[in-house]
Order: structure tokens, then sequence, then C-alpha cells
């Protein structure tokens, strides 16, 4: 019986072609030790076998599968994807192939998954989940695959990792609101516990506050889950139990668009008379209307650079250093009045 293609092998290679299955691997490696026509010949078999390297021997044979596993929170958060877009596209740049791996927000379904992709063998972990545990750091402590972490951090400073200043993002954002003057201003934010946005992102609020001594209330601050409708709701709270607020800041760019939506829904205007700042500055913020004013966190970089310190620490290069933090910049839109702001300016 013929072989099907999804069976051919290197050796029915060489014997078509009528080399050694040395030299076949020598031309499907790019070894130049082989001659033009010999190559030409090997090549023109392979096209016409359809055949297929067997990736799981090769790395077997050099100990590396070229392959990176990811590890994301929730795959359809825009936040998550374009994180994923600066992974995937330096890692094609360094020939590597990605397994991404959605956890669903969930701890247990976090773990087995880091698991999963070991026993894959993968050469390196990126790891874009909740913070880390120290169930997480027993794991990542007995493999000797290199982990790096993105849009995360690790609090004992032992794992690499790369993202930006939450807390100072957040004391940014909410100076831009108290520049135009507010002075009872509203916070929508994740969950306390988060702390990887949730926590640092209230503290960066809270601190832009008595930077300017503005009273801290606990009354303006209601807490949602990062997506629109909770936005919506929270805002709806917000303004129920104190009409006088004039400014929002929400932890979220899809919190912020539905804060947009529940101020409008109360027969108010975004900015004359609610001033709205998200952050992220993931693309919804510039398709809704009015324009949202967020802060603009270089997610694509963020990915980017955590997948190439990720291939320096696989190819044993030089690392200066293992914790990067990258600079976060202001999108002012049509959802605050202020169109210009430094830092110093106020």
């Amino acid at each position: 019986m013929e072989n099907k293609k999804g069976n051919i092998t290197i050796y029915d290679v060489a014997r078509e072609a009528g080399v050694s299955m040395a030299t076949v691997s020598r031309v499907v490696n790019g070894n130049p030790n082989v001659k033009p026509a010999t190559r030409k010949k090997v090549l023109d078999v392979i096209q016409q076998l359809g055949y297929r390297p067997n990736a799981v021997a090769r790395g077997l044979a050099s100990k590396k599968t070229t392959t990176v596993g990811v590890v994301i929170p929730d795959i359809s958060n825009p936040f998550n994807a374009e994180l994923t877009r600066g992974i995937e596209d330096i890692a094609t740049m360094y020939h590597y192939n990605i397994i991404l791996c959605n956890s669903d927000l969930k701890p247990l379904r976090e773990l087995q998954l880091i698991e999963t992709l070991l026993e894959k063998q993968v050469d390196g972990l990126l790891f874009l989940g909740s913070a880390i545990t120290e169930e997480h750091r027993s794991i990542f402590n007995a493999t000797p695959v290199p982990v790096v972490l993105a849009a995360t951090h690790d609090e004992k400073n032992e794992i690499p990792y790369v993202n930006v200043d939450n807390i100072e993002a957040a004391k940014t954002a909410t100076s831009v609101l108290i520049s135009e003057g507010h002075k009872r201003i509203g916070f929508i934010g994740i969950q306390l516990t988060n702390s990887i946005q949730g926590y640092p992102r209230y503290l960066g609020y809270k601190k832009a506050l008595e930077q300017h001594q503005l009273p801290f209330d606990e009354t303006l601050i209601e807490i949602g889950n990062g997506r629109y409708q909770s936005g919506y709701e929270a805002m709806k709270k917000l303004l129920e139990k104190d009409p006088s607020i004039s400014a929002v800041f929400a932890a979220t760019d899809e919190m912020a668009v539905g804060a947009i939506h529940a101020i409008q829904d109360f027969g108010r205007s975004v900015p004359d008379d609610v001033s709205v700042m998200g952050c992220n500055n993931i693309p919804i913020a510039s398709q809704v209307r009015p324009l949202l004013s967020t802060v603009s966190v270089p997610l694509y970089d963020i990915g980017a650079v955590a997948m190439r310190l990720l291939t320096k620490y696989m190819n044993n290069e030089e690392v200066e250093t293992d914790q990067v933090i990258l600079q976060f910049d202001l999108e002012l839109r049509d959802s605050t009045r202020i169109k210009e702001w430094h830092e110093g300016a106020f």
C-alpha cells in the first residue's frame, strides 16, 4: 500500500531522490554543504511527496522544540489581544512557534495550563495571568525552562517581568481630571484583591487626591470587573449616590465607555457635565463618541519586549535587566475638557 503523505519519512525522500538520509537532512536544515543540483533534486522530491520534517523528532535530537507557551487570562479581552500580537510578531522574527492557552481567569486552570505546556517541552514560557502565588512560584522554580511575565509582576522580584507602573498611570489620569478643576472625582476600579491592576490603579487614584489636598471619599468608589457592563452599572450607582460628581476615572477603557453611556442615559453630557478618563488605550477608546481620553499603555510593546527578553534567556544571551518598566503616555481626546497636559504642568 502506498504511503499517505502524512506518513512520508526522510527515508522515503532519500530513496526517491537517490541520495543518503544525511543529504536529505542537510537540505532540510539549510546546510550549505550540498551541491546545487543535488539540493534541487531533493527539494523537488520533497515537494512531490509532500514531506514534512517531524518537529517532535527534530526537537528530541536538538533538545529544542522552537516552541513557546503563552498563558493569557482572557482571550476575548482586547487588552490581551494587543499584548499577544506583540508576542507573536517577535516570536516569528526569532523563528519560534506559539502555543496560546486561555485560562478563563480561573487560577486552578492557570496552574494546569502551565504544567501542560511544560510537559509539551516548550523552550520558554510567557505568563500574562494573575498575580504570582506560591503555587506559581513552586512550578516556575522547579523547571529549567525560562519564564517571563508580561503585564504582571513578581512582588518578590525573582521572576523576570515587563510591565508599566500602574500606580503612576492611575495617578496621572486622576491628575488630569483634577487639573480641570474637579473636586468630586469618582473612581471605577477592578477588584482590589487584584494586585496587578486593581489595587495599584486604586492606589494611584488615591495618591493623586492626596497630592492635591482633595479629600478621599469612599462613596465615590465603585468596583467592576473591567468590562463594559460593570462600568455602566458602576457609573449609574455613582450618579444615584452623588449627582454632584463632575468627573470619573475608570481603571479600564471598557468600563470608561460603559460610564460614558450611563452618564448620557442620565441626560448628562460628556465632558460638559462629567469628564471621563479611561486606561489602556484599547481600540474601543477611539471608536466611542465622544472619543475617550485615556492612559495609553504600550500593550504591543509589553508583549514584544517580554518575548524578546525570553529569547535572550532561551539562547543564553546577555540580559541587562530582568525587570522592565515601560513608559505610558496620555491620549487626551473628547471625553475630557483638557487636551494638553504634561508632568509638572499642574
